[in-house]
């Protein structure tokens, strides 16, 4: 990767930094060489920061840093788009992003996956997710079978909100069923995709 650090005066190039899950834009920043080659070094993202005339690690005061996933550069060779994983509010007043925005995906099931995540690895109590886990796989199976029967019994009527909360329950126990199994939709749409081509 060439990083024209030469075409502004000041030797920085804009950083736009995205989450790596939730595709959100967390916020923008400016890099140099030096900046560039301390976010690879420490996997977390550092930026030149104008105003303090220095490198700056992102949350090295408030430890909200910025897990450097991946940097890809424009077709200009002059603006870097850093994919990273946050930990924790991206914006200095507390916001999830410095646009005001919530950082959750804008597709609900990966949003939701990664509620199921949480509640693996978390337990908290009263989780009902947390404790189908606990019960094992076979548990988790079963519940899925239980709720594929109860979608086609609905099927068969034309009662909407009972068939839609039936498909809803199907789909929350699949996506269970997934993370059991410790695997994720992005792996069975890569599947789809891949017959689709066919």
């Amino acid at each position: 990767m060439k990083v024209n650090f030469s075409k502004y005066a000041d030797g920085l190039v804009p950083a736009i930094v995205q989450d790596a899950e939730t595709r959100r834009v967390l916020m923008l920043g400016f890099m140099n060489e030096e900046a560039l080659e301390a976010t690879r070094l420490l996997n977390r993202v550092t930026f030149f920061s104008r105003s303090k005339g220095r490198l700056w690690t992102k949350g090295e005061e408030s430890g909200n840093h910025l897990i450097l996933r991946d940097i890809l550069l424009d077709c200009d060779g002059d603006t870097l788009l850093i994919k990273a994983a946050p930990q924790g509010p991206t914006c200095h007043t507390g916001a999830d992003t410095c646009w005001g925005e919530e950082n959750v995906s804008s597709d609900f099931l990966s949003y939701l996956e990664g509620v199921i995540a949480s509640r693996a690895s978390t337990s908290p109590d009263g989780s009902y997710t947390a404790k189908l886990l606990a019960r094992g796989i076979n548990k988790v199976a079963q519940k899925v079978g239980e709720e594929a029967v109860e979608l086609v019994i609905e099927a068969k009527d034309d009662n909407k909100s009972l068939f839609l909360g039936e498909a809803a329950d199907l789909m929350y126990h699949y996506l269970v069923l997934l993370r059991a199994k410790g695997y994720n939709l992005n792996e069975v749409i890569d599947v789809l995709k891949e017959r689709h081509a066919t």
